[in-house]
């Protein structure tokens, strides 16, 4: 028997991730000079949706890191495309480098997440397993 409440977490998780990739390919647009109004647009829609989506699982679940401090920090030092564009290429290897730290965070509690997905499951097995050979 499936956890549903953790395959839900789990796919949040995932999406999540996804928006976090979406986030790193505007950085890198930005650095490149090739976006127009619409772009910023879906940027400030990216950076809604990590934010809120953040509060939903931390609702759901304990995270000590990444914090919620880290996320709002760097989703706040990105405020548009083209104030990303006339940053210095130090100064957007050091947002890259505070978005990678936060991504392998949130990739580390998917896994965390994963692992306790599995051994529920084991655990459900193993009950079933038990439960059938006791009614015979």
């Amino acid at each position: 028997m499936r956890n549903k409440q953790m395959d839900h977490l789990i796919g949040q998780m995932e999406n999540y991730l996804e928006c976090w990739k979406q986030f790193n390919q505007y950085v890198n647009i930005a650095r490149a000079k090739k976006f127009g109004p619409e772009d910023d647009g879906h940027f400030l829609e990216t950076k809604s949706v990590l934010v809120q989506q953040l509060e939903v699982i931390l609702a759901a679940m304990e995270v000590t890191s990444p914090t919620k401090e880290e996320v709002h920090t760097l989703v706040g030092n990105a405020p548009s495309l083209r104030y990303l564009s006339e940053l210095s290429e130090g100064a957007l290897r050091n947002l890259e480098n505070q978005w990678h730290r936060i991504y392998i965070g949130w990739h580390a509690i998917l896994g965390q997440l994963k692992v306790r997905q599995l051994a529920t499951e084991s655990q459900s097995g193993f009950a079933a397993m038990f439960a059938k050979r006791n009614s015979k």
